[in-house]
């Protein structure tokens, strides 16, 4: 007998904030009655950090600090044992978003090394000949804005052969960049914008790009294992490009790959942004710049 489960959420977006009310309706669709031994729901919020091949075996400390760190955990049953009528029943549940003790709910975040998910599960158990169903639903937790102001700290930078830090130097080309970002203390929620100005160059540009990274530290008082990781890659100009001429930067920081920048005891989440020049013999330019997220 064919019988599916679904968890669905009143609010389309599924983005919550602490101290409010996860809300919403199970969903059972069967064609006749069923029986069943309950129905449960559970809210779980964890953080799972993992250690990078590189570390592993490097330090023993490490694999009591990178065990998954639980920020939110319970339970309530949503209906006892007993019969569904035949058709659609919907079953609505409420769920306070309130951690225990001093522990904060970190912003969800999907990255390699570090992962911040909160997720609803409900469980039907069945007769011993029927299989249990059981169904898996993420939500999104943003974490509370700040009430300060931010300073948007722009930055200036002019990239040449003898700025960079490179054994090579002798053997670059000459080039003048200039360039400006607007801010480094950035709002999550709007973009990262600025511009860069190749003044001259010797050799041809074949690309500007602007490159998003993901620091990721995890580690304890022995050690730290840290790592960065390209979130994603815009190229902003193709081609030798005209010189003196403004090329605008502009860039949406992903939604869940980004998170408000974020330290912790036993892990840090930080993001960088790198300007790359490529030159037409494959030379790579890069300029680095570290960046602070919030939310407002």
């Amino acid at each position: 007998m064919s019988v599916t489960l679904d968890i669905r959420l009143k609010r389309a977006n599924k983005v919550y904030r602490e101290g409010e009310t996860v809300a919403g309706v199970i969903l059972l669709v069967c064609k006749e009655a069923l029986q069943h031994h309950g129905i449960s729901l559970s809210m779980e919020g964890v953080v799972n950090l993992q250690l990078s091949s590189k570390s592993v075996g490097v330090f023993e400390a490490f694999y009591n600090s990178v065990k998954p760190i639980q920020l939110i955990s319970s339970n309530i049953e949503v209906a006892k044992a007993g019969k569904i009528p035949g058709g659609k029943t919907e079953i609505p549940f409420e769920f306070p978003l309130h951690t225990k003790g001093n522990k904060v709910l970190y912003e969800t975040y999907h990255g390699v090394f570090v992962n911040i998910q909160y997720t609803l599960r409900c469980d039907m158990k069945r007769s011993l000949l029927a299989k249990d169903l059981s169904r898996s639903c993420e939500f999104i937790v943003h974490c509370q804005p700040q009430k300060s102001k931010v300073i948007p700290t722009p930055v200036n930078f002019t990239i040449t052969p003898d700025t960079l830090q490179s054994r090579e130097k002798n053997s670059l080309p000459k080039f003048l960049i200039r360039g400006n970002l607007d801010a480094t203390n950035c709002v999550i929620s709007l973009p990262l914008t600025g511009e860069v100005v190749v003044e001259n160059s010797d050799v041809p540009i074949k690309s500007i790009e602007l490159q998003l990274v993901r620091v990721e530290t995890c580690g304890c008082a022995e050690g730290y294992a840290r790592d960065a990781t390209e979130i994603q890659n815009i190229q902003i100009a193709e081609g030798d490009v005209c010189h003196s001429l403004a090329i605008p930067i502009y860039m949406i920081f992903p939604r869940l790959f980004t998170c408000p920048t974020l330290e912790t005891t036993n892990f840090k989440v930080e993001f960088e942004v790198n300007v790359v020049v490529v030159l037409h013999d494959d030379h790579l330019i890069t300029e680095n710049f570290p960046l602070k997220l919030c939310r407002l």
